[in-house]
């Protein structure tokens, strides 16, 4: 089965204000985009009937349970997946528009033996892609369930590790195994790309906090 990977950029603290709000102390504005998240969380799950797939707790009941600051709602064995989906929700309605950054066969297994070769390599064990594309969300996040399968999935990189990134994977590129070579060199296109706007959007835009890459894997 094959499976999509997009990332976006974000303030973490701004997906943070909704988890444990209970639907309270947010703006007019942040309530209106809760009851979108609502809307595609509804969404979301009429796509699940429809296949008649069932995780043990809807994905509106997850993301109810995620603005109550909860998530020990279900024992279901499937209900991390209804939890990350709902997570995924809100990460999407509070970042930037997502950008598809491929689809994989076995992502899990291609990007960790790109780790092993790049670690390999000498680069630092906190920048490899399958340390972030599958590292969850920052730690102040709640804790989930974690899917049977591993999808959905959430990843992140702290946009001040974009460059760092980046700057490593050049420096070992001409060394590593060439079946890794065209997708290291695209990430690298990517950090270079996200790091340089990132950059410019701090030093011209007042109102402008992103501080993570997020990384969103179904």
């Amino acid at each position: 089965m094959s499976h999509d990977i997009e990332y976006s950029t974000a303030d973490s603290k701004h997906a943070l204000a909704y988890l444990g709000s209970g639907g309270g102390g947010l703006t007019d504005r942040q309530e209106d985009n809760l009851e979108f998240m609502r809307s595609i969380a509804r969404g979301s799950q009429r796509g699940l009937d429809a296949q008649g797939i069932d995780w043990g707790v809807t994905i509106p009941d997850a993301l109810e349970h995620l603005v109550a600051g909860r998530t020990d709602y279900s024992g279901a064995p499937y209900a991390g997946c209804a939890y990350v989906r709902a997570l995924q929700i809100v990460i999407g309605r509070t970042g930037s528009d997502p950008v598809q950054m491929g689809t994989y066969s076995a992502p899990a297994t291609f990007f960790g033996l790109m780790d092993e070769d790049m670690q390999r390599l000498g680069v630092p064990a906190h920048l490899l892609p399958h340390r972030f594309l599958y590292g969850g969300p920052p730690v102040e996040f709640p804790v989930l369930p974690c899917p049977p399968d591993g999808y959905p999935a959430i990843g992140h990189l702290p946009l001040a590790h974009a460059k760092p990134a980046a700057d490593a994977y050049r420096t070992v590129l001409h060394r590593m195994d060439p079946d890794y070579q065209a997708d290291a060199q695209e990430l690298i296109t990517l950090l270079d790309d996200e790091h340089e706007e990132w950059e410019d959007a701090t030093k011209r835009l007042d109102w402008y906090t992103a501080d993570s890459l997020f990384f969103q894997l179904t």
